[in-house]
């Protein structure tokens, strides 16, 4: 208990606090327009396409209401999808269908609405419901990504996906995001998602946290979370650092899913990651920026640069 104590109290004099994380960072290495262009979905998909960078399919983008039928006769073509707002931000508004019953979509969690809930939920994402700024905004249908078996196992009614952040092109930090039935199938750690801190080099967890709290075992399936070895763990650096090259923010969060048929696949970039990821991996970041700041230059290569990230991992403690 008194090594746990300790290094509690190690970890809060060396977290990233929200104030710096703002001032030291997102002010300083954040251009505004690369903030705008990853706040917007689409874009950010598109630009990442564009570097051979792999991303889900996007079925259709609507921006009036009027483009609503057209959404209507698209849903003809797919048993299962995900709709989600452009500009949206937590998971706020993301809707996945996993398919049909007696004329009714039914999600992951077994719920299921009707086509005209659906088409209504679509009419809010357009009016701005849950987009960044409360301004309009577009619905996006896009391929539904299914967990590969490893981490399906762990994530009843959802997805997971693994947050990695990247600083100057270097991953740096990551974790695992477990959805639960209390965050209705999502993610997010903020709506009652699990966050397991994982160890950088080879992708095992560490800890990890619930509601801010440690936490042992999955809430729902009572499963070890300290069994978890995330899958594919070298592709999902690459990954990271690859997406610095295409959008080159300074500081921010990428999260990754594993599909079950495509393999890692890059859901989204986020340009204000939360903090949340300092609990989960019991590691503060500061020492790790500095650490990053203090090299004489930042490897060109997308391997130099995981292998830095690696090699700062092991070091920093």
């Amino acid at each position: 208990m008194g090594a746990l104590i300790a290094r509690l109290r190690q970890v809060r004099r060396e977290a990233l606090g929200l104030n710096r994380r703002n001032q030291d960072l997102l002010l300083r290495v954040n251009p505004p327009r690369l903030i705008a262009l990853v706040d917007h979905k689409l874009q950010t998909k598109v630009e990442l396409a564009r570097r051979g960078l792999p991303v889900p399919d996007t079925f259709g983008c609507y921006a009036r209401q009027r483009e609503l039928s057209a959404l209507t006769r698209e849903l003809e073509r797919h048993r299962d999808f995900a709709l989600k707002p452009a500009r949206g931000a937590g998971g706020e508004g993301v809707l996945v269908i996993a398919g049909q019953r007696d004329g009714r979509l039914v999600k992951p969690s077994g719920a299921t609405l009707g086509l005209g809930d659906l088409v209504a939920h679509a009419a809010d994402i357009i009016a701005g419901a849950f987009s960044l700024s409360q301004a309009r905004d577009e619905a996006l249908l896009e391929y539904r990504l299914s967990p590969e078996p490893v981490l399906a196992t762990y994530s009843p009614g959802g997805i997971p996906d693994i947050r990695v952040l990247v600083y100057r092109g270097i991953p740096l930090m990551a974790m695992l995001r477990l959805p639960t039935r209390v965050s209705d199938g999502r993610a997010n750690l903020h709506v009652g998602g699990l966050g397991v801190g994982l160890d950088l080099r080879s992708g095992r967890a560490v800890h990890a946290i619930w509601h801010d709290r440690p936490a042992a075992v999955h809430p729902d399936t009572g499963q070890p979370l300290s069994a978890i070895a995330v899958p594919h763990w070298a592709d999902i650096l690459t990954l990271a650092a690859r997406s610095y090259d295409a959008v080159p923010l300074g500081y921010f969060g990428i999260d990754i899913v594993i599909d079950e048929r495509l393999g890692p696949v890059i859901l989204e970039i986020n340009a204000r990651p939360g903090l949340a990821i300092q609990l989960a991996t019991r590691r503060g970041l500061r020492p790790l920026l500095a650490a990053i700041a203090r090299l004489p230059s930042i490897p060109p290569a997308v391997a130099d640069r995981v292998a830095t990230g690696l090699d700062i991992a092991a070091r920093v403690t």
